[in-house]
């Protein structure tokens, strides 16, 4: 992996040498990102996804509630959106 980040490196200040900012930049972000994730994965805070705890559709995982919550109760359809009476 280190030889693929010399490499990026070198690319980046090649470029930025040769007036091709935009090419260095996307360089830059790409080495950033390489960063972010070995300090991710130093941390453990990057793990592989359960294939069956997964939403349907979607790749996010399935969201569990924390332990001991309870759902609200349903709103009473006879008193939602109704004000109360003004007296006179």
């Amino acid at each position: 992996m280190a030889t693929d980040r010399d490499t990026l490196e070198r690319q980046m200040h090649d470029a930025a040498a040769a007036g091709k900012y935009e090419l260095a930049a996307t360089l830059r972000d790409a080495l950033r990102a390489l960063a972010a994730v070995d300090e991710a994965r130093a941390h453990g805070d990057l793990h592989r996804q359960q294939p069956g705890a997964m939403g349907l559709g979607t790749s996010r995982q399935a969201v569990e509630p924390p332990p001991g919550w309870t759902r609200p109760k349903r709103p009473d359809p006879m008193t939602a959106n109704r004000s109360k009476p003004r007296r006179r």
